[in-house]
C-alpha cells in the first residue's frame, strides 16, 4: 500500500541585501513598468520561469522574431557545409532582402548570418526550401518543433515572419512562446556565435559575388551582458524584439511585441532596457542543493529489514528575489516488498516556487534487498546449530 507523505520544508535562501530593498516588487503584484509594448515578458532562461509579464500570453503577429526558429532548425539540419541553390520564389521575396538571384548558390552556414544579422526575407525562404523542400513543409517543421518545446499558442506559416494567414489562422505567437523558443536556441553554441557577430562576409559559390552583412541588433551595445537576439517589424506586428542578457550565471530573456509603429523605432529598445533593469535589479542567481540521504525504508519479506535511500539530485540554479522561498515536497512509499533492486525508484522530491514545480528528482534504494528463500533459511538454521 502506497502512502503519500507531503512535507513542506521552507528553504530560506540567503541572498545579499540590496540597499534599496523597499523598491523590490514581486511580479505577481500589479507592477507597472510603463512599457510601450502591447505584449511583453521577462523570463529566467534556465528554468523558463516568468519573472514579469504584461499581456504576455496574447496571440499576436511576431514579424522577424520568427527567424529564431528558422535559424535553429537550419542549424539542427546538419547541412551547414552544403550549398543552397536559390529558387525564383526565394529571389522575389519583398524587402528586407539580401538580393539573391535565381540559380545562385551559397553555403547554408553563410546564409544564417544574412538571416539573423540583417533579417533578409529572401534568405529565409531559400533556407526553408533547402532544409525541407518547400516553405510549407518547413512551416510544418517549425510548428512541430514549437509543440515539442511546449509552445501551445504559436502558428508558423512563413520562415521570415511576413504577415500571413492560412486556413483562417494568422502567422502568430506569444511573448511567452517566443521566450521559450529563444531559451532553447541559446543552448546552441553556433546560434550564440551568429547572433553575437558584428559583421560577416561571404561569397557566392562561383566567387563572383561577395556580401558583407552587419548586425542590426543595437541592443548588443546598449546593455551590459547583452547577447542578442532578434529584431522584427511588419505593418501588422509593429516593432518587436527578443533580447537576452547574461550577467554571471544569470540569463534573462525578454520579449516585446507591438512596441510601437513608425516613427517610434526606438521604443523596443527602451522597453527591453526597462525589462532587463527590472530583472537585474530585483533578481539574483541562486544555487542550492539539499541533503542527498533520506534515511531508510522498511522492507517486507526481505533478507534485510530495511535499505538506505538516496535522492538522485542535481544542483538547482534559478533567479530569485530576496524574500522568495522554495518549498520542498516529497512522495515516498511507506514500505517495500522484497526483492528490492539497487537504484529502484521509491519516491520523488519536488522543489516548488509559488505553486510551480521547478525541479523534480527521484528517490531511490541505495542497496538491494533479496527476498527470503529456502537457502537463506537453511543457512540460518545451520548457523544457529553451529553456535
Amino acid at each position: 500500500m502506497k502512502r503519500f507523505l507531503r512535507q513542506i520544508i521552507l528553504v530560506v535562501l540567503c541572498i545579499c541585501i540590496w540597499s534599496n530593498a523597499s523598491a523590490i516588487v514581486f511580479a505577481e503584484d500589479e507592477t507597472d513598468l510603463k512599457l510601450y509594448a502591447r505584449s511583453a515578458i521577462l523570463m529566467d532562461a534556465a528554468t523558463g520561469r516568468v519573472l514579469y509579464e504584461e499581456n504576455g500570453y496574447a496571440v499576436m503577429p511576431m514579424a522577424s522574431t520568427t527567424k529564431i526558429m528558422t535559424c535553429i532548425l537550419a542549424l539542427e539540419s546538419g547541412k551547414l557545409e552544403e550549398y543552397v541553390t536559390v529558387s525564383a520564389n526565394a529571389a522575389r521575396q519583398p524587402k528586407v532582402r539580401l538580393g539573391l538571384k535565381e540559380g545562385e548558390s551559397y553555403l547554408l552556414k553563410d546564409l544564417l548570418y544574412s538571416l539573423m544579422l540583417e533579417s533578409h526575407n529572401d534568405t529565409a525562404v531559400a533556407i526553408a526550401e533547402f532544409v525541407a523542400g518547400n516553405v510549407e513543409s518547413f512551416a510544418d517543421m517549425m510548428n512541430d518543433k514549437a509543440v515539442e518545446l511546449g509552445c501551445e499558442d504559436t502558428f508558423f506559416i512563413t520562415p521570415n515572419g511576413l504577415d500571413a494567414t492560412k486556413e483562417g489562422k494568422q502567422h502568430s505567437s506569444t511573448a511567452y512562446d517566443l521566450a521559450i523558443i529563444t531559451a532553447y536556441a541559446l543552448e546552441n553554441d553556433a546560434f550564440r556565435e551568429i547572433i553575437a557577430t558584428s559583421t560577416y562576409s561571404f561569397m557566392e559559390k562561383s566567387n563572383t559575388k561577395q556580401y558583407t552583412v552587419y548586425n542590426k541588433d543595437a541592443f548588443l551595445k546598449m546593455y551590459e551582458g547583452a547577447v542578442g537576439v532578434k529584431t522584427g517589424f511588419t505593418n501588422g506586428a509593429g516593432y518587436c524584439f527578443v533580447g537576452a542578457v547574461e550577467q554571471g550565471e544569470a540569463c534573462f530573456i525578454s520579449v516585446v511585441l507591438a512596441s510601437g509603429w513608425p516613427p517610434n523605432k526606438s521604443w523596443k529598445w527602451a522597453d527591453t532596457k526597462t525589462l532587463m533593469n527590472y530583472g537585474t535589479q530585483n533578481y539574483r542567481y541562486t544555487t542550492f542543493c539539499g541533503d542527498s540521504e533520506y534515511g531508510c525504508i522498511r522492507v517486507e519479506e526481505g533478507i534485510v529489514n530495511e535499505v538506505p535511500l538516496v535522492v538522485m539530485r542535481e544542483e538547482i540554479g534559478l533567479l530569485l528575489k530576496e524574500d522568495e522561498v522554495i518549498e520542498v515536497e516529497y512522495e515516498l512509499e511507506e514500505s517495500l516488498t522484497a526483492p528490492v533492486y539497487a537504484g529502484q525508484k521509491v519516491g520523488c522530491e519536488r522543489y516548488v516556487l509559488e505553486g510551480d514545480v521547478i525541479a523534480e528528482f527521484s528517490i531511490i534504494a541505495a542497496q538491494k534487498a533479496e527476498r527470503i528463500h529456502f537457502w537463506y533459511c537453511f543457512g540460518k538454521i545451520v548457523e544457529n546449530f553451529l553456535i
